[in-house]
């Protein structure tokens, strides 16, 4: 099986964690605030794949220099930045124009890698985000759009999301993966440590009572080791196999796997918009990845993985 398709179904089983722990997040949420979460969540993923580092890939140790400390640093600051935008934005906008604006990075990450990598994304791609930025808008809009200030927070948070993407593929063949991988996570859990000192009730993450609650602990462990510590992983370590613009069409998918989730999980019901949303989006990855014609002045693929 060839490596850019092993990538690919790899990083589709991350959309389907991510997408498929939505459910248990809002309900953590609603007893521990969001930066204190995200910080318990991401030290005990940090912390989790530390000790298999030291365990498993002692070797991996010697390879720690200032350049790989420092893109797993810049990883962890775009990622932070998505995280604590879309939570911030999520105080002033609905959930649901906040899942398309996040969303739109699948536009913004082909546009980035034209930018400032000068790659040029195949026409098959560019079909593909159109079709997907379609299926995005009416699985979660489906009405009036009005933007507010809560919207422009979280089109930013889609800016870091993007350029996560776009720096993860730049580093992720430059560096050991499981190495990589703690440098961003402890990043990610430390920026949120200190926001949550700054603008909520830490008290509360040491709080048996709000942590001993099942809600709490079932979403902590889940997204720790998978949705977290797993799932960056993968994506770390499959990244450099695939290009961005595929990457982002594949996270794409994440909305959908939460809607059909929350379909069976919370008895949320998908209408006939967001269904056909759905399509769209599974559509328009489906178009990136058919292969196009090559022409005989062709010396290599356009849209070449970055590294």
């Amino acid at each position: 099986m060839q490596k850019s398709l092993i990538a690919d179904i790899s990083l589709l089983f991350v959309a389907l964690i991510w997408g498929s722990t939505f459910v248990l997040v809002q309900n953590a949420i609603s007893f521990l605030e969001p930066m204190t979460f995200n910080g318990i969540r991401f030290f005990i993923a940090g912390l989790f794949l530390f000790i298999w580092l030291v365990l498993f890939y002692r070797d991996q140790l010697r390879a720690i220099n200032k350049k790989l400390l420092l893109s797993g640093f810049i990883m962890g600051v775009w990622l932070f930045g998505g995280y604590a935008l879309q939570t911030i934005g999520l105080l002033y906008t609905t959930s649901s124009k906040a899942g398309f604006i996040t969303g739109l990075s699948v536009i913004l990450v082909p546009l980035f890698s034209f930018l400032l990598l000068k790659q040029k994304p195949k026409m098959n791609a560019v079909m593909g985000v159109a079709i997907a930025t379609v299926g995005l808008y009416l699985l979660t809009m489906a009405g009036t759009f009005s933007v507010n200030q809560g919207d422009v927070l979280v089109f930013f948070c889609a800016i870091s999301f993007a350029l996560h993407i776009i720096f993860t593929g730049k580093y992720t063949s430059l560096f050991p993966t499981l190495l990589l991988t703690v440098t961003q996570i402890f990043t990610v859990a430390g920026l949120s440590i200190l926001s949550s000192l700054l603008f909520e009730d830490w008290k509360a993450a040491f709080s048996l009572e709000i942590l001993s609650k099942n809600e709490v602990m079932l979403a902590l462990i889940v997204t720790s080791l998978f949705a977290t510590a797993i799932a960056f992983l993968l994506q770390t370590k499959f990244q450099q196999f695939t290009t961005p613009t595929r990457v982002a069409l594949i996270f794409a998918m994440e909305p959908v796997f939460a809607a059909i989730t929350a379909y069976y999980f919370a008895d949320e019901r998908l209408t006939y918009f967001a269904i056909i949303g759905c399509l769209c989006i599974f559509i328009g990855m489906i178009l990136a990845e058919l292969p196009t014609k090559k022409t005989k002045t062709t010396t290599k693929a356009i849209d070449q993985p970055i590294g």
